[in-house]
């Protein structure tokens, strides 16, 4: 399907700096869902978890990765559902500043170094919004 910035602009505003998700990995071929704190930055998708999660054991086998986000509009409940490849953050500058951002990182890691926190980045490439009137799909 076709879309407009505009389109997709509007559907990426619903987002909050932090939000709670569910969050999709595929362990072999059985879908795994839990759920996390999504965190939306500078219109970019990050995760924050433990390194020795199973979650992290699944997206190094398998990056394909889902997430879904309800909401209320307009007295509707909505949600917006992105498909995409989650990335495992190396590089230090990053995971400090997502690591500032975020108030409860302290209440589970001592710090950006800690090697039990991992910082996931979700790369979207499919977004679906599901209103009652409908859904709109995209190919981003």
């Amino acid at each position: 399907m076709t879309y407009t910035n505009y389109e997709v602009g509007q559907i990426l505003n619903q987002f909050k700096e932090t939000q709670f998700v569910a969050l999709a990995t595929i362990d072999e071929i059985r879908p795994r869902v839990r759920p996390m704190t999504l965190i939306y930055l500078d219109r970019r998708f990050w995760m924050v978890t433990s390194t020795s999660s199973n979650k992290v054991m699944q997206i190094k086998k398998n990056a394909n990765v889902e997430f879904t986000y309800q909401f209320n509009e307009n007295s509707e409940d909505c949600c917006i559902r992105i498909l995409g490849k989650a990335r495992i953050i190396k590089d230090r500058e990053t995971k400090t500043s997502i690591a500032k951002r975020i108030r409860f990182f302290k209440d589970h890691w001592s710090s950006p170094e800690d090697p039990d926190y991992t910082l996931l980045e979700i790369l979207p490439d499919e977004m679906q919004y599901v209103t009652p009137s409908g859904m709109k799909q995209f190919r981003l």
